[in-house]
């Protein structure tokens, strides 16, 4: 059963000043383990404000910061735009402070995991191998960055979840990063969803596969639920 939850705006310091953030957490009195939602090209829209509203009704404290700073857009030239634009040091900055954040809240547990979805996925591994308050990170069907020189760095287990029809990122990317994290004997767990085109997870476009979305949604609270407790 769904957890009733309470959301709002909040504000995060980071370096080079404040991030505003969409946060959202079970209703009640308790501690739950922490998540930070990281945006697709897009910017923070309804649907990753929405998949930050499910993480808190599956059990989490879920933030969604805002790396384009207000930004947002429906049009993908203008997200290619914004996404390389965007600089991904203060980028991996910002996702670190929105973690230690989490860990500063009476009602988080203490331990945080990211997750990120397009440009996101990058994202979340980037921040995984480069920031101390990452616990866990999962990856859907990012790419850019996909930061195989720097996986050495990980102290964190990695849960991977790619379309094998993804017109954007091909196989390869999951390969390689596969082939890097066992080299140097990371602890991760790569899903290739056969047929599946890039964005598989959004239900609000055509790209949308149920099967495959609902799948890599259990894996995903199953992950975080084994790694963040």
């Amino acid at each position: 059963m769904a957890q009733q939850i309470q959301s709002s705006t909040v504000e995060v310091q980071a370096t080079g000043g404040a991030v505003s953030a969409h946060l959202a957490r079970p209703s009640g009195e308790g501690r739950w383990p922490g998540v930070v939602v990281i945006q697709e090209w897009w910017g923070l829209d309804p649907h990753i404000k929405d998949v930050t509203d499910r993480y808190a009704k599956a059990g989490f404290v879920a933030i969604a910061p805002d790396l384009y700073h207000g930004q947002l857009t429906g049009d993908p030239q203008e997200a290619g735009k914004l996404a390389s634009g965007l600089n991904q040091g203060q980028a991996v900055q910002e996702i670190s402070a929105a973690a230690r954040y989490l860990k500063d809240q009476p009602y988080v547990s203490g331990r945080v995991g990211v997750v990120g979805y397009c440009m996101g996925g990058g994202l979340s591994i980037l921040t995984a191998c480069q920031s101390p308050d990452v616990d866990a990170s999962v990856i859907y069907y990012g790419g850019n960055p996909n930061p195989i020189d720097q996986v050495q760095n990980l102290k964190v287990p990695v849960l991977g979840l790619y379309g094998g029809a993804d017109g954007v990122f091909p196989t390869s990317v999951a390969s390689d990063l596969a082939a890097a994290l066992e080299q140097h004997g990371k602890t991760y767990d790569i899903h290739i969803y056969g047929g599946a085109p890039h964005g598989f997870f959004c239900e609000t476009r055509d790209s949308y596969r149920k099967e495959a979305a609902e799948d890599a949604w259990q894996r995903t609270t199953a992950f975080f639920s084994a790694n963040l407790a």
